[in-house]
């Protein structure tokens, strides 16, 4: 009997090891789930980076481009010169009008969200938070950066944030030392910038989101239109052989064209939903070195201390003249 309770409290002992080791696994499994794959909801601009090695194609056009169809301006605010090691502000601006919504994937109104890439050059990075300003931490609170990959920590990609509250997002960029580095030197070096408010007309597979524009694939009379349970439309098109081809119409955008609508290859069936677009543009700093600047001012002076003596040699010669007569 003793050992037959034995095996029961060995069998019983098992059995929760058992079940804390599946509820720890499970829970693992959650939190890495959350971590390592992000919805793809608010992961899109890391789709730029699973498919391209670097933002920015051969062209010069950033990669965000490919999948934000429409243009809207970006602005960026850079310093003129920086001093090698120290910590400067790259703010990009993406404007849009207050309060606007654009169209959520399941077909209702959303706020719009913003990202941003920063491209700087070699040697320019993220500063680390230990060497921001109280200033910058402020002005940074609640945005989160991401090096575009781990070997190429001078890209920089922010987003998505609530557009509403970071219009004007501020880089906290580290510059180089080319005294310590030999790699780097002192002069002029591009920064590459890209800001998108909102989603995207296509996605990185190629097929369109429910933020574009839907036009017909034939000529025809739209025969029918069907309202399907979840909002969608199916477009029913009668070409003159009687031939009929169904256009797929996502809930979200709104239909412009009703049944017996005559219609040619390329006609829109739908409104434009997108209200929002991508912009980029190119912007210079100077790495600055402290003996050119040292230099310049010696040189400045110089000028200074060569005119003061000239006039005042001026001024000795007419005193001189005066007194003999001439």
């Amino acid at each position: 009997m003793k050992i037959h309770g034995g095996h029961k409290k060995m069998k019983g002992l098992k059995n929760q090891i058992m079940k804390k080791t599946s509820l720890f696994i499970c829970t693992m499994l959650f939190i890495s789930s959350i971590v390592f794959y992000p919805k793809i909801s608010f992961a899109y601009p890391f789709w730029a980076q699973q498919n391209y090695e670097s933002p920015r194609e051969a062209t010069g056009k950033i990669v965000c481009a490919n999948c934000h169809l429409a243009q809207m301006p970006t602005i960026a605010e850079v310093p003129q010169s920086v001093g090698a090691d120290s910590v400067f502000k790259a703010v990009v601006k993406i404007p849009y009008k207050n309060d606007l919504k654009e169209i959520g994937a399941d077909g209702s109104e959303v706020p719009l969200q913003v990202g941003a890439v920063v491209m700087l050059p070699d040697g320019f990075k993220l500063a680390p938070q230990e060497r921001w300003t109280e200033e910058i931490k402020e002005e940074t609170e609640g945005v989160y950066f991401t090096n575009y990959s781990e070997e190429k920590d001078n890209i920089i990609i922010v987003g998505p944030l609530p557009g509403d509250t970071n219009k004007e997002i501020v880089f906290p960029v580290l510059s180089p030392d080319p005294s310590t580095n030999k790699e780097y030197h002192y002069g002029k070096y591009s920064l590459h910038i890209g800001g998108n408010r909102g989603r995207g007309q296509v996605y990185p597979t190629g097929d369109k989101s429910n933020n574009v524009v839907f036009t017909s694939s034939t000529t025809g009379t739209i025969n029918s239109i069907e309202t399907i349970e979840d909002g969608s439309y199916q477009v029913n098109i009668e070409n003159d052989n009687g031939e009929i081809t169904t256009e797929a119409v996502p809930v979200g955008p709104q239909l412009i064209v009703k049944a017996q609508d005559k219609i040619n290859v390329g006609d829109p069936l739908t409104n434009d939903p997108n209200v929002g677009g991508f912009g980029q543009l190119d912007a210079e700093v100077v790495l600055q070195s402290p003996y050119r600047v040292i230099g310049l001012i010696a040189f400045f002076i110089g000028v200074g201390l060569t005119q003061i003596l000239l006039v005042l040699k001026k001024k000795q010669v007419e005193k001189v003249q005066a007194a003999e007569g001439i």
